[in-house]
């Protein structure tokens, strides 16, 4: 198995912005509109000209309600969930939060007074974190081409393009033929932001009997070459194991002869001693 990483062409596509503009129409009842994390998110109210007061808040999961930003006598008011991170424009009537942040997900609701009576707008704000880096990598296999495409992200969608045509896959990965050649794109897009990745796919190597072969031969010769190696040093061992035992050899028969000499000697010696004695007796008796 073999892992490859983009060879040759390599090119990237992404969203340039991801700052959203969403609309609280008082004409619809409930809408979505879909943040990207650390971006901005701008909401624009559509109101009549006749308003008096305007109250934007969330409900929270237990039911509570959080104030969120208020016109009351022309006059805008921040609370702290957004108060360091927003701006109203009130040429467009539009609310800006700056870095949205995940808790900024929930059910917005505005209250409108507009001649005595209250116009009421919902709207699901949902914050996905945007498409990060795109990698895609190659592992090839004994019968098949694995593509794999990963990135950082929610709620991510997959679609594939070979030579510019679509691919019948919606995963992070596709499996094409082993003999596979061309530029495969991988596209990943959701609701915030969007990315596309081509590189380019080349037939994978495959393993040859040749290379097999030379493999073998190459272990073989090794093997000879370590064999030859050790008879060389055995019988060098040999030689020098002999020479050594005739060196000694030698140096006992060279002692052996040293201490017969030595020996003969010292019987010679005891001879003359003894005998200058009894004469020395013989002559001591005569007188």
């Amino acid at each position: 198995m073999m892992l490859i990483f983009g060879p040759m062409l390599m090119l990237v596509q992404t969203a340039a912005c991801l700052d959203q503009l969403c609309t609280i129409d008082q004409r619809y009842s409930f809408k979505q509109c879909y943040a990207a994390l650390g971006h901005k998110l701008s909401l624009q109210m559509n109101l009549n000209p006749s308003y008096t007061d305007l109250y934007l808040y969330k409900t929270l999961n237990d039911g509570s309600r959080l104030d969120v930003f208020s016109i009351t006598d022309n006059k805008e008011h921040k609370y702290e969930s957004i108060r360091n991170r927003s701006e109203f424009f009130f040429d467009n009537m539009t609310l800006t939060i700056n870095n949205v942040i995940r808790a900024d997900s929930g059910n917005y609701t505005t209250d409108v007074i507009d001649i005595d009576m209250i116009i009421s707008s919902d709207l699901q704000v949902i914050v996905e974190a945007p498409i990060g880096s795109l990698e895609v990598s190659i592992i090839c296999s004994s019968n098949q081409t694995s593509v794999f495409c990963s990135s950082e992200g929610d709620q991510l969608l997959y679609s594939w393009t070979l030579n510019g045509d679509p691919l019948m896959d919606g995963n992070s990965s596709i499996d094409l033929d082993e003999g596979t050649d061309g530029d495969i794109s991988c596209s990943v897009k959701n609701h915030v932001s969007h990315a596309q990745k081509t590189i380019r796919l080349k037939p994978c190597p495959e393993s040859t009997p040749a290379a097999v072969t030379s493999s073998v031969t190459s272990a073989v010769t090794s093997s000879t070459q370590t064999s030859e190696c050790v008879c060389s040093v055995s019988l060098v061992f040999v030689v020098v194991w002999c020479l050594q035992l005739m060196v000694l050899f030698g140096l006992l028969g060279a002692f052996h002869i040293y201490m017969r000499h030595t020996s003969g000697k010292k019987q010679e010696d005891q001879k003359v001693r003894m005998r200058r004695f009894r004469e020395g007796h013989e002559h001591t008796a005569e007188d």
